[in-house]
């Protein structure tokens, strides 16, 4: 008997769209929309913190500054990942992240590793006035103690399930699945 893998919807794109909705209105009730920055973690926090953007300038009147962070080299498990990993670019506004409110956005929030080397790679970059942490899907199974401030849905997943968030720059449609093995499927 083989494994089988099972995929099952969480979010379609209409959903997608509606959590992303909400999360922008409750990044402006925390921050009032001033001096706001979104920085998207690689690979599809990028793609989110973009579809936030015009969600809080709709809200505010004020479109929020935004870039990217790529944390593979502020990675806890570097040495595992191989002699040679593959380092894309941070993208930060100009004028800095100094006093500014910066919102970092991701796609799943999981053990909170990545998040710990999001925080060590922007200080390397200045001192925020706050920094919040949005999140599409909050999955558990925390590692450290991080705890995103605006949450798009927690999920329960089962050992062994994997939680996909996809979006149509990268993988030609929005949504979010969960994947997980069946075992003794024939």
């Amino acid at each position: 008997m083989a494994d089988a893998q099972e995929r099952r919807s969480l979010m379609d794109p209409p959903e997608v769209e509606r959590v992303l909705a909400r999360m922008a209105d409750e990044v402006v009730q925390h921050t009032g929309g001033n001096d706001l920055v979104l920085v998207g973690i690689e690979r599809r926090g990028v793609q989110l913190a973009r579809r936030m953007a015009p969600l809080i300038a709709e809200r505010t009147g004020s479109a929020p500054l935004t870039g990217s962070l790529d944390i593979t080299l502020y990675r806890d498990d570097l040495m595992t990942v191989g002699p040679r990993p593959v380092v894309g670019q941070t993208r930060l506004p100009t004028g800095g992240i100094d006093g500014r409110h910066l919102v970092i956005v991701d796609d799943v929030l999981y053990t909170g590793r990545t998040v710990r080397a999001a925080l060590d790679e922007l200080a390397d970059f200045g001192r925020p006035a706050r920094i919040l942490l949005a999140i599409l899907v909050d999955r558990g199974g925390r590692e450290l103690p991080i705890q995103a401030d605006v949450v798009g849905q927690r999920v329960e997943v089962p050992e062994g399930g994997i939680v996909e968030v996809l979006v149509p720059e990268l993988d030609e449609r929005l949504g979010v699945d969960l994947t997980f093995r069946q075992e003794g499927a024939a």
